[in-house]
Formats: structure tokens, C-alpha cells, sequence
């Protein structure tokens, strides 16, 4: 009887796949940042062929892009940061966090060796891109907890992108900068390339914020900092489909270090295929669904909303926001 149960259902699924109309068109989007470039190797690889006839990639390179795609819904599934998905949950947007696969990829990167903390960096100018968004509200975070004020006792020199907090370093305009992976790669291999190293600063990795999370909150060393979620309604096959190549795209990019920073750099022109190679080494990639991480989020946006209610939207989001 079990038998039958089981065939029964199998066929079920398979009469469901196999009259499964494919839609026109996919579209992908995220940052030039590591969630993104599992979804670079979807697209190369054709693992979304069988429910689309054509998936495209759509690069944000800031907040208020981000923020325009979702809004008008000019994707169906996107990278984004934990806190910005749940402040336009919050705030009546139809999106749906599908996991969190990101939860370590911000770092200190200047110009002194010695430089060990973030407190270490009380008094200096920083590099900082993305006012109010991530990294600027996990460094803030960090530092009201070693009782520093991050207003007062530091000097952060607020910039579009991390490719500009990048050249502000390069150009030694400042001597520190809290960039995400793989831009500290990227700065990294450009200043000791030739021409660029004549001119260029020595530049050394300092600390990595989700270390020092761990370490003033008490807890294990890492922050659900990026997402993929789900924008409007999408076929639940569909869904379950992107769920299953991301989650495969993501265990190849983490074991072809060396075939990612080609592939990466083909689709983004303005990363290195070497640095992003590198970078592998210094991202915590590691994919949960939505449901599971919603005690890690939970605590993240918790403390989140009692510093800066406005990064999340004000509240919790409900369960209506885990898919």
C-alpha cells in the first residue's frame, strides 16, 4: 500500500514538472559583492532553462538601486542585505526572504599593520560606503558595545560604493576603509600590481567585523548579512527550482576558486578575477532557508531595532516575511 502511496505521488510531481509552462523571462539581481556570484554561474550554465527561456543578471551598485528594483518589481529574485529586506517588508513590499547565505564578508583594510581592533582605529579617518546601510550599521553596532561613540570618535568619510571607498585608499586619500569581499581583495591585489604599486600604499587586512561581533555580543562569530529573496508572486516550482541550482551554484563557486574569478570577472569587468579568487578564503558562505535562520535574524534585527528602529522598518518582521 506504502508502495503505491509513493508511486503515486512520484507521478504526481512529474505530471506537475512536465506540464510546467515556462515563463519569457528570469530576472536575477544582487551587488557585484560574493552573494551574487553563484547566480552568474546559473545564468552560464543553464541551470534555470528548464523553467525559463531566458534569465538575466542585473547588477545594483547601491541602496537606492536596490531599493528601485524591488519597488517597481524589476526582478524575481534578488541578493540583498538581511536588514534592507526586512525594512520594505515592513514596509508593505512584497518580498519574501528565500535564505540567508552570507554571514561573513566585512573587514578592515588600511594602511598600519599595528591596527588590530576597530577600537583601534578611534580617532581615524575611514572610508565608509553605504550611510546607514550595511557595513555602516554593523560597525556602529560594534562600537557603541566597546562604549565608543562611532559619530564622535571617529572620522568616516561616507561614499557611494566600496569601489570608491577602494580608490579613496589607493589614491591615499585616507588610510583606512571597511569594505565587503571581494573588495578588499580587489584593493589588495591592485596595490601591488606593477604600474599601480610605485604610487600605491602598502595595504594590510585588519579586523573582520563578524569577528568582533562574536566577540562584544558573546556569540558565535558571524552576522545573516545577505540574502536572496523573492519579489511579488512566483510560481512555486519556479521557486523551488532557483532554491535548488543556488544552492548548487554556491557549492561550486566555494570549490572552483580559480574558474569563479574568471567567471566573475567576464560578467563584472570591474572585479578581478584573481581578487575574487582570493576573497573565497575570507567569505562565510554557508546557505540556510529563511525558516531556519529566523533565530540568528531575529537577534541581528533585534539589535538593530533597539539602536536604529528605522534600518529594519521599525519592528520584527512577521512570519509572513520567511518563505
Amino acid at each position: 500500500m506504502l508502495k503505491k502511496i509513493l508511486l503515486i505521488v512520484s507521478l504526481m510531481l512529474t505530471l506537475s514538472a512536465t506540464e510546467f509552462k515556462k515563463v519569457d523571462k528570469l530576472i536575477l539581481s544582487g551587488p557585484m559583492a560574493s552573494i551574487s556570484h553563484p547566480l552568474l554561474h546559473m545564468i552560464e550554465s543553464g541551470a534555470l532553462n528548464d523553467v525559463a527561456n531566458k534569465v538575466e543578471f542585473v547588477i545594483w551598485k547601491n541602496p537606492d538601486e536596490l531599493r528601485a528594483l524591488t519597488l517597481r518589481g524589476r526582478a524575481n529574485y534578488i541578493a540583498v542585505p538581511t536588514n534592507v529586506a526586512a525594512n520594505l517588508y515592513n514596509k508593505g513590499v512584497d518580498i519574501k526572504l528565500l535564505n540567508v547565505s552570507v554571514w561573513g564578508i566585512l573587514g578592515m583594510i588600511t594602511r598600519d599593520k599595528t591596527k588590530k581592533t576597530l577600537a583601534d582605529f578611534k580617532g581615524c579617518d575611514i572610508a565608509m560606503p553605504f550611510r546607514a546601510d550595511m557595513p555602516d550599521i554593523v560597525f556602529e553596532e560594534i562600537i557603541k558595545k566597546r562604549g565608543l561613540d562611532p559619530k564622535k570618535d571617529f572620522n568616516l568619510k561616507y561614499v557611494g560604493s566600496p569601489i570608491d571607498a577602494m580608490q579613496m585608499l589607493i589614491m591615499r586619500r585616507v588610510d583606512h576603509a571597511l569594505l565587503a569581499e571581494p573588495a578588499i581583495s580587489m584593493a589588495l591585489r591592485k596595490t601591488s600590481s606593477f604600474p599601480l604599486k610605485l604610487i600605491a600604499p602598502d595595504l594590510y587586512r585588519s579586523t573582520k567585523l563578524e569577528q568582533e561581533w562574536g566577540e562584544v555580543f558573546k556569540i558565535e562569530g558571524r552576522i545573516p548579512e545577505s540574502s536572496m529573496a523573492m519579489i511579488g508572486k512566483q510560481d512555486d516550482y519556479i521557486t523551488k527550482r532557483f532554491n535548488e541550482e543556488y544552492e548548487k551554484a554556491t557549492k561550486w563557486y566555494k570549490t572552483h576558486p580559480k574558474e569563479a574569478g574568471i567567471l566573475v570577472e567576464k560578467h563584472i569587468p570591474m572585479l578581478n578575477a584573481d581578487a575574487v579568487a582570493d576573497s573565497l578564503e575570507h567569505v562565510q558562505i554557508d546557505i540556510k532557508s529563511a525558516k531556519d535562520s529566523k533565530a540568528d535574524l531575529e537577534f541581528f534585527f533585534d539589535v538593530l531595532k533597539k539602536n536604529n528602529p528605522k534600518s529594519i522598518g521599525g519592528k520584527l518582521p512577521d512570519d509572513g516575511f520567511y518563505y
